[in-house]
């Protein structure tokens, strides 16, 4: 109950100060996550929250799940195949670059041996459209940056859980089974292209109608049906989430459009609840067990490794300099990075106690970072086109028959990836 009070009131607050958020550095991203750091148990003691507890576990996942699916409604295969070179360069080249130069960081900065630094690496290798979502939600900023970062970030969260499993059982000294793994990854794309596929014949079909209140569920629906089946088989989550968004978005537009207001303000409240409870888990005690190693890291991982690792991937790609120094620098660590953390945890492995501390500062970091630098350098692109900066109606200006003011502009404070945001962001 405390929980959800807290919850309540945040969310007002969002509401409240929803317009200046939209303009300026401020973030409601970062307000739920200070919110969360002040009701923790180590601060007030309002929020008694443990990283084992199933609501921090369970939130994660569910907020993750929910940002890919909408974010693939937003990419079909069309608009893959037109535009993969970029994103393929950041997953085939960027991604393992960043994961190996953050391994090096951990090791020789934070002292982690080997086995656990590469850990860390894979943790922080995946990148998440949720802090940056003005880059890819908005039309002013350039379509193939919002393509890069919004596919990117789409498929890198499944590829990196191999890699984190394998580790795993590696310091916990347990067999790998790699076809196990490789069946999880393919089980989780087949899941996520049959379940839409299979639900949108059903709803064209002639002996099948919908009220146009019970249409826009079907994209609920079938979401629905996706997780559970992905849980209940042990197929990757992520990518049958993403994989079921972007079949939705090729075979079936009519769905995503009649789902997609009402997507956004689900992922929205998920998102904000995850971030809550995170913030939650980081106390003055918790922040005071890291060495200072742990903090120049911290820096290093957001300022270096993700620069260095694009900025190798898209050399001679043709994307102009300030794209390509935006792609380099939004690289945030999300929803992935803290599921795989609290994997580490749970495993119970040599150094777990270590790695979760350094993996929550730079999710922490990097929230804060890039939740409060994504709306001026949108705005530094709508001026270099000669846009007008785009802005929230005021009291008492009416607002244009449609869609949200928030989702046309696709600004989530922290918000749902490429997805666009809901009403208070």
């Amino acid at each position: 109950m405390d929980l959800l009070l807290a919850f309540a009131v945040l969310l007002f607050a969002g509401v409240l100060f929803s317009g200046l958020a939209h303009r300026t550095v401020l973030s409601t991203a970062v307000l739920f996550l200070l919110a969360g750091f002040v009701l923790g148990d180590g601060v007030t003691g309002v929020l008694t929250l443990r990283p084992g507890d199933e609501i921090v576990v369970g939130l994660a996942e569910l907020a993750l799940f929910s940002v890919l699916y909408t974010d693939g409604m937003r990419v079909g295969f069309a608009d893959l195949r037109r535009a993969w070179r970029l994103p393929g360069r950041a997953l085939v080249l960027g991604m393992p670059l960043t994961f190996g130069v953050t391994a090096v960081l951990a090791h020789y900065v934070a002292g982690l041996s080997w086995t656990q630094a590469m850990l860390v690496g894979a943790v922080l290798a995946p990148t998440d459209p949720v802090f940056a979502s003005a880059i890819v939600g908005r039309p002013e900023v350039p379509g193939r940056l919002r393509s890069l970062l919004n596919v990117e970030s789409g498929l890198n969260d499944g590829l990196a859980l191999p890699v984190v499993l394998v580790l795993l059982s590696v310091l916990s000294q347990d067999a790998v089974d790699y076809g196990s793994l490789a069946g999880e990854l393919a089980l989780g794309i087949a899941l996520g292209f049959a379940v839409p596929a299979v639900a949108v014949l059903l709803l064209r079909s002639r002996f099948t109608s919908a009220t146009p209140l019970y249409a826009s569920l079907g994209g609920l629906s079938i979401g629905l049906m996706v997780l559970g089946l992905a849980e209940l088989t042990h197929a990757n989550l992520f990518l049958a989430a993403f994989t079921a968004g972007i079949t939705i978005a090729s075979f079936a537009p009519e769905v995503e459009e009649s789902f997609a207001d009402f997507g956004e303000l689900v992922t929205e409240l998920l998102k904000l609840a995850a971030i809550l409870v995170f913030g939650a888990l980081i106390s003055p005690a918790f922040l005071g067990e890291i060495p200072l190693s742990g903090y120049l890291f911290a820096v290093l991982a957001l300022v270096l490794a993700r620069p260095v690792a694009i900025g190798v991937a898209l050399v001679r790609s043709g994307l102009p300099g300030p794209q390509k120094a935006a792609a380099a620098w939004f690289g945030p660590k999300g929803f992935a990075s803290v599921v795989y953390g609290l994997l580490i945890l749970d495993a119970g492995v040599p150094g777990a106690d270590a790695m979760f501390h350094l993996v929550a500062l730079v999710i922490a970091a990097s929230i804060l970072a890039h939740s409060s630098t994504d709306v001026p350098i949108a705005h530094a692109f709508a001026r270099a086109e000669g846009r007008p900066e785009p802005d929230v109606p005021g009291p008492g200006e009416d607002e244009p028959p449609g869609r949200t003011t928030a989702a046309r502009t696709g600004r989530t404070e922290g918000g749902a990836g490429g997805s666009g945001p809901a009403p208070w962001s």
